[in-house]
């Protein structure tokens, strides 16, 4: 399936325009679980919440760079700052760090999945996944669905990072792993449609089952982390690295949607957030453009489904 970038629209009128991390609210007591929070929009974002009083579950694959982070963390953050160790890549990982997770918490008011890979060579993971999918997509759904329960019971949300990059992915669910004529790009792009796809049908689901959970997306538009040079190779990742000298935007901008669609007051429930100017690439906090293929119900359906079946887990909504 040839990859192409498709038409584009907003789908919430959420009423404001340029939302600011100053807008949020007093976090004291509650809880927000993010995955890839030692580095990164994750870094930022658990910084942001912690500084307004929540209590941050860090889940990470690295333990060192966890315990790295979390001192840093500690230094701003006003509530504990707890560490559990999550490869998403790996779904035995995430099944332990989940069991983990909810030994540490009664209640999550928000799970951020946050962490992921961009652009990799071709790469299986140990469940005989493409990287990028199985860490982008598979991982974070079954986490989801793993810690539902003690999200219902704070009524909280749960937070699904996706990206500019959707526009350019048209989900193969024939070749969902990208084993014909795999490209880094091609599968990235895959992944992080399939991140919103999920989003989308998961809200839906959500509601029609009567919780009061609800599901927002949400992209961090173009940002100088570290995904862009630990994920590429060659020219890739001279291409990017450059990029990132030249056009990214901080931090504290870049996980300004994902802090927002955790915290925000101002949420309405199956959004996508994020900026809107220059390409989506930065810019005033709004109702984010969606590509055409990501609202393909359809496509929602049988993406959830065949999700379901690959990670060996049903959900029951």
């Amino acid at each position: 399936m040839k990859r192409r970038f498709t038409l584009t629209k907003k789908i919430n009128q959420s009423g404001f325009s340029d939302w600011k991390p100053s807008q949020l609210p007093d976090l004291s007591g509650k809880t927000y679980v993010i995955t890839g929070s030692n580095s990164g929009i994750g870094f930022e974002a658990a910084r942001l919440l912690g500084k307004r009083g929540a209590k941050i579950i860090m889940a990470c694959r690295s333990m060192n760079k966890g315990e790295k982070a979390r001192d840093k963390l500690k230094e701003t953050c006003t509530d504990d700052v707890d560490l559990v160790q999550i490869d998403l890549s790996d779904l035995s990982s995430v099944r332990k760090g989940a069991d983990e997770i909810r030994t540490r918490t009664s209640l999550i008011d928000g799970l951020v999945n946050n962490a992921g890979i961009m652009m990799t060579p071709q790469e299986k993971t140990v469940d005989g996944f493409d990287l990028q999918m199985g860490a982008n997509h598979l991982g974070h759904f079954l986490l989801s669905g793993l810690l539902l329960d003690k999200i219902e019971a704070a009524n909280g949300r749960i937070i699904v990072l996706s990206s500019i990059a959707h526009k350019g992915g048209a989900l193969d669910l024939e070749d969902f792993m990208s084993d014909r004529n795999y490209s880094p790009t091609r599968a990235y792009t895959q992944s992080k449609l399939a991140n919103l796809m999920f989003a989308f049908e998961l809200d839906r689901r959500l509601q029609a089952a009567g919780s009061k959970v609800i599901c927002i997306a949400c992209h961090p538009g173009y940002t100088d982390t570290n995904l862009q040079s630990t994920g590429p190779t060659g020219l890739l990742k001279v291409f990017w690295s450059t990029m990132n000298k030249l056009a990214a935007q901080g931090l504290e901008a870049g996980a300004t949607p994902t802090v927002l669609s955790a915290a925000g007051k101002e949420v309405k429930r199956g959004a996508y957030y994020g900026p809107g100017r220059f390409g989506d690439t930065r810019g005033p906090i709004s109702d984010a453009n969606v590509s055409e293929h990501a609202l393909d119900r359809d496509k929602q359906t049988r993406l959830w489904e065949k999700s379901e079946i690959l990670v060996g887990f049903e959900w029951g909504i």
